[in-house]
């Protein structure tokens, strides 16, 4: 794979490390997965202030790949993810994925007694992933949003003020030189977040050199599965729907995933999200994408992909904020709080 002409630099030493932005600041559970799924030591992870941005410098090519959250066991899909992929005019596709586990932290400036914390930052997100420990030990704290767990630890660690306290990841108490109070303050062991790594689509003419090979950890394994969307005026039209999963069933395709969200338009419109195992090519699927676009306006392939197998973890040698120096990383000191910022 010959390396692309912009974004991919060298570490000084001759070798190409291709650059993969993600949700920052540095130390959110996307950084985490971008480094648990990576080639150890790999990549040069880029920091943005949300999904929106990292998504668009991946389009505009300065970026090699990009990881974004795009669905949690627990909380749903990600939306602002979703609706980049199908109703933006973005020119990506996703080449790969990663699973992750989620574990919160209770993160202060030092370590202090639970009854004198009285605010609590985090992103939006967590609170419903901390319920029964946000109510039985800090039922009395208020909790505020950030734009990102990592985001959260930050200001707690900048602000220095005991009665302050974040809901994030260990590694960005590491990075901000925070106190973990309590780990796995998380209702379930259970909870995980899944992550695409996109690339640049393949009708894009400067694509064809990172698209093909995502830098992942465990290239080639795992069953090949397809996601894409559709939508159409049928939809007003009983039985639309059914005829449009039949296309599927009728060819023994297994769908994994299928959830309909809103399309932005008027009251009742929607787009359909669909998993399906089976790669683009396959006879079936190739055949069951063409009986869908006979009855549907459009039908957008997302990408198709190596599902992710199992949980991934940091590893040693991984890519660590210490080994990229400033100018290596995007600026991410203050991401803003529109809708672009989830941290899965």
């Amino acid at each position: 794979m010959s390396p692309p002409s912009a974004p991919a630099e060298s570490d000084g030493g001759g070798a190409w490390r291709p650059r993969v932005g993600y949700l920052g600041p540095e130390g959110t559970f996307t950084e985490e997965a971008l480094l648990a799924s990576a080639e150890p030591g790999g990549v040069r992870p880029a920091a943005l202030p949300t999904i929106y941005d990292t998504v668009v410098a991946l389009a505009r090519g300065e970026l090699d790949w990009a990881v974004v959250p795009i669905e949690n066991s627990l909380e749903g899909s990600v939306s602002v993810t979703l609706d980049l992929l199908a109703t933006e005019d973005v020119s990506v596709e996703i080449v790969g994925e990663a699973l992750l586990s989620i574990r919160h932290s209770l993160i202060a400036c030092e370590d202090v007694e639970l009854e004198k914390i009285q605010t609590v930052l985090t992103h939006p997100q967590v609170p419903g992933q901390c319920e029964r420990f946000l109510r039985g030990e800090l039922a009395h704290a208020r909790v505020l949003p950030a734009s990102s767990t990592a985001e959260a630890v930050r200001i707690v660690a900048a602000d220095a003020q005991p009665e302050q306290a974040a809901l994030g990841t260990r590694l960005a108490a590491e990075i901000y030189g925070a106190t973990v109070i309590k780990e796995g303050v998380q209702d379930r062991d259970d909870n995980e977040t899944r992550f695409v790594w996109l690339a640049r689509s393949a009708q894009d003419a400067h694509a064809e050199d990172t698209r093909a090979d995502p830098p992942l950890r465990n290239r080639g394994e795992g069953e090949w599965k397809t996601s894409l969307v559709f939508w159409g005026p049928g939809a007003d039209s009983a039985g639309w729907l059914v005829r449009c999963l039949d296309e599927f069933g009728r060819r023994a395709i297994n769908l994994t995933k299928i959830e309909s969200r809103p399309k932005r338009e008027r009251m009742g419109s929607y787009m359909f999200f669909v998993d399906l195992r089976g790669r683009m090519g396959e006879p079936a699927v190739v055949q069951a994408l063409n009986g869908l676009r006979e009855i549907c306006e459009q039908v957008r392939v997302l990408g198709s992909y190596r599902a992710g197998r199992g949980p991934v973890e940091v590893q040693p040698g991984a890519n660590t904020a210490a080994d990229d120096t400033a100018a290596d990383r995007h600026d991410s000191s203050a991401p803003s709080l529109h809708s672009g910022a989830v941290d899965g």
